[in-house]
């Protein structure tokens, strides 16, 4: 890989404003921060849905927690790569955690409302319904019955996020390439058995360009290379994810700080853990825990860093499998199995979130069924006058007679994944008559 290819700055459509104090990777955050479905995940899950504790995180606020990990992963590995002269000109190190910081900013941005549930919610809606759809092509299936929030991510910021069909939010090439965590289509076989992609059918083309820009494609149209500095953006979230969600089940009381302060010790690199005992049990939850966590980011952080670093080659070359945080060795990767281990024994099967995910089931059922009925009867040409209400209902996400049906019902897909977990609840109300 050519690091004049992989940081390039094209963009669907350039600004003709020249006279610029920003990097174009600068702007890249700007335009991601001023979207609106960026600002929609504030009313997103992370991990508890419908929380009612307001320093319980949202989507948003883990967003904005892993972009200010990964800038700072990616001034670190900047300076490396500056010290490898390996740059082009006039490329230094904030460049590098500009561009980790916008795609880490965006990495969430195509998630449906009630979180990973409702990833699997709008799966299992396609595989049940399949009988309705009406699809060419078995890779078109897959973009719905593998429906996946990173494909969706893709589609907003290049397709449909304030320029529809026309670029999206037209951000870099290279933010786009650093957004791409699993660099293939739904046809591939890693799709299908491990429900992974980045790419819907509908943005193959550009896909492809973009990956052909940025000198990753290995001569295959199925998959290509991952761009090097995706290997910090999935870092961050990782970092990001396993240690909040401990912090958030502190918050409501999921979980006790004696249950937990041996991992955030390990985390941050402690060989001899203590007991607990100087910890003043007097304080909350919340300002035990603080210091634990910034102690196990920073160190987690470093240690991401030395592992890209030692890896270089086989990052560099594509031929790295797996990622940073995985490979990291000693007390820290005990830590990591713990907080793995606390994370699906009690936090994941928390009731309340239990109940209302699989609540999130019969909400998105509601909403897909009215929709993709109302679409096929569009197509058809015997439109209900209920059918007509529910599509009057879609708004800028109207679909055109003339779009095939795999592209009306990516309109549906926009719709939903785009709602907000209380939005979705109430449509989900309105269509099934509980009118209030």
């Amino acid at each position: 890989m050519d690091w004049k290819k992989l940081l390039s700055t094209t963009r669907k459509k350039s600004s003709k404003k020249v006279c610029e104090v920003r990097s174009e990777y600068n702007k890249d955050y700007d335009k991601i921060v001023f979207s609106s479905a960026f600002r929609r995940l504030g009313r997103k899950t992370q991990v508890h849905p419908l929380a009612h504790h307001d320093h319980v995180h949202t989507r948003l606020t883990h967003s904005l927690e892993v972009g200010s990990v990964g800038r700072s992963l990616g001034l670190i590995v900047g300076n490396f790569l500056s010290g490898k002269n390996v740059l082009p000109p006039g490329v230094c190190s904030p460049e590098i955690g500009a561009i980790v910081h916008a795609a880490c900013l965006a990495h969430d941005i195509g998630n449906p409302p009630f979180g990973h549930a409702g990833e699997f919610a709008i799966r299992h809606w396609f595989k049940e319904n399949s009988h309705k759809l009406c699809l060419s092509s078995r890779s078109e299936r897959n973009d719905f019955e593998i429906f996946e929030g990173n494909a969706q991510g893709f589609r907003i910021v290049s397709e449909i996020e304030n320029n529809y069909n026309d670029g999206g939010l037209r951000l870099t090439y290279a933010t786009l390439g650093t957004l791409v965590k699993y660099p293939w289509f739904s046809n591939h076989c890693i799709a299908e058995s491990k429900g992974k992609f980045n790419f819907f059918q509908s943005e193959r083309k550009f896909a492809e360009e973009v990956m052909v820009e940025l000198g990753l494609s290995n001569g295959s149209s199925v998959q290509f290379y991952r761009h090097p500095l995706s290997f910090l953006m999935e870092a961050a979230d990782d970092i990001c994810y396993k240690i909040l969600d401990i912090e958030d089940a502190l918050e409501l009381n999921i979980l006790r700080i004696g249950d937990i302060y041996h991992i955030f010790e390990k985390l941050s690199g402690e060989k001899n853990v203590s007991d607990g005992s100087s910890y003043d049990l007097h304080h909350t939850n919340r300002r035990l825990v603080a210091p634990l966590r910034a102690n196990a980011i920073e160190n987690l952080i470093k240690k991401c860093a030395n592992v890209f670093e030692e890896n270089y080659d086989e990052i560099i070359s594509g031929d790295f499998n797996g990622d940073l945080i995985g490979n990291i060795k000693g007390v820290e990767s005990e830590g990591l199995e713990e907080a793995k281990k606390v994370t699906e024994s009690n936090i994941f099967i928390a009731r309340r979130k239990v109940e209302l995910e699989i609540g999130s089931y019969s909400i998105l059922e509601t909403i897909l069924s009215a929709y993709i009925d109302a679409v096929n009867e569009f197509k058809i040409g015997k439109l209900s006058f209920k059918s007509q209400r529910v599509l009057d209902l879609m708004g800028a996400n109207k679909v055109d007679y003339s779009a095939s049906y795999h592209q009306c019902y990516l309109r549906v897909t926009d719709l939903v994944s785009g709602m907000t977990d209380n939005h979705a609840a109430y449509v989900a109300s309105q269509l099934s008559g509980h009118v209030g």
